[in-house]
């Protein structure tokens, strides 16, 4: 039987165990990225492509070149256009354009969302200053500002004062910095428990494979802090979220494959932060959703893009979490601790991604992030218990 070949987009950290799954599967991979040094390159087997993620037309050529039997990206939302564009090109299953288009435009996903009644923060889009101060004059305070087209955390500002002009300029241009095509949103800020929920649909039906509380750097740029399973959140609200969940793959027009869909509880009920129509970054699918279910959502990705059927049934009900280092502006001097947080029960791994000798920043995006533990215990609190212990044990100097 000829060996199957998968086309992975992207070739870091982030898409490493979809590189690595591949090949313990026993099939052919061909990584895909602009840094010619990813680390997914060095795993054996691998054919080597540098392009960007993002450059459709190269990807199509190489996806060609190589007679791929599938492509499929993991954790990062704009390459899923790449996908998209080589699956209708070469006619695999799985997601089509229009839907990729509503999941990586914040302003495209908000409107076709809003048009089917599913719940939405009220917002605006500002393609100029001129259209953004129109939107902040009638938003009301607090509000957010974010990039329309931008993910890992990036470019997202709160502002809670009208009088402070200094800021309203100052967070348009943060958040413009970030988007491709300059165009930006200004919505009303939504307090509450912060969750994703991880699905997968197959034959248009969507499954949820486990919902995640978050918890974030908060106001002013609100990166993810950490990540643990299953939900402590009571069982009317997790049947509210997943109904939720479901309308909104529904509305983005997601009919087979892997969503992470973001929300936040609030007093009216919970309201969908976006959609990304990929697995979920930050460990969640990767490691924390393996741990505490039992469902390889990695491995169900791979086989989703090859057009078989994968097996999303749960195995267990257990715990898993992760929490980020705490970090300030400097150079790490030295990081202290490490093997005696690995020895503490329940703590599965703990990853440095900033090492000695360099320059850290505040965290502003989740690649600022120095590391993180991650555990795996009978339930969430356990689990969260256990990373925060190892996170007592691991001193980190900055200078």
């Amino acid at each position: 039987m000829m060996q199957k070949k998968i086309m992975i987009l992207g070739a870091s950290i982030l898409q490493l165990p979809a590189i690595e799954k591949a090949i313990q599967m026993g099939l052919s991979v061909v990584a895909v990225d602009m840094n010619a040094d990813a680390v997914g390159f060095r795993v054996p087997g691998v054919t080597k492509e540098v392009i960007s993620t993002i450059d459709i037309p190269e990807i199509v050529k190489a996806a060609k070149r190589h007679s791929i039997d599938g492509i499929m990206t993991l954790a990062t939302d704009m390459p899923m256009r790449s996908v998209a564009a080589v699956s209708k090109e070469m006619g695999f299953g799985g997601i089509d354009e229009d839907a990729v288009f509503k999941a990586t435009n914040k302003i495209a996903m908000r409107i076709a969302l809003k048009d089917k009644n599913v719940p939405v923060p009220n917002f605006f889009k500002a393609s100029d200053k001129a259209e953004y101060l129109n939107a902040v004059k009638s938003i009301g305070v607090p509000f957010i500002v974010k990039p329309a087209d931008s993910s890992g955390s990036r470019g997202i500002f709160k502002v809670s004062d009208l009088e402070d002009k200094k800021l309203i300029d100052e967070a348009y241009s943060y958040a413009r910095t970030y988007s491709r095509e300059g165009d930006v949103i200004v919505e009303e800020y939504m307090s509450g428990p912060e969750v994703s929920v991880e699905t997968i649909s197959l034959d248009g039906v969507c499954h949820i494979i486990r919902i995640t509380d978050k918890i974030t750097t908060g106001a002013p740029h609100f990166v993810e802090m950490g990540h643990s399973q299953p939900t402590c959140l009571d069982a009317e609200t997790v049947k509210r979220i997943s109904e939720v969940t479901v309308q909104a793959n529904k509305a983005i027009g997601i009919k087979c494959g892997p969503s992470h869909t973001e929300i936040i509880v609030t007093q009216q009920g919970p309201k969908i932060v976006e959609l990304g129509a990929r697995l979920g970054g930050d460990n969640i699918t990767t490691h924390l959703v393996p741990m505490s279910t039992g469902v390889d959502m990695v491995e169900c990705c791979i086989k989703i893009a090859l057009g078989e059927k994968p097996d999303i049934s749960q195995k267990w009900d257990k715990g898993a979490a992760v929490r980020y280092f705490r970090q300030r502006p400097g150079v790490v001097k030295s990081i202290c601790g490490i093997e005696e947080a690995k020895r503490i029960p329940g703590v599965k791994q703990i990853s440095v991604v900033h090492s000695v000798g360099e320059e850290v920043t505040d965290i502003t995006g989740s690649g600022a992030r120095i590391g993180f533990v991650i555990a795996q215990d009978e339930n969430a609190k356990a689990a969260i218990a256990d990373c925060e212990k190892a996170l007592s044990k691991i001193k980190i100097e900055i200078g």
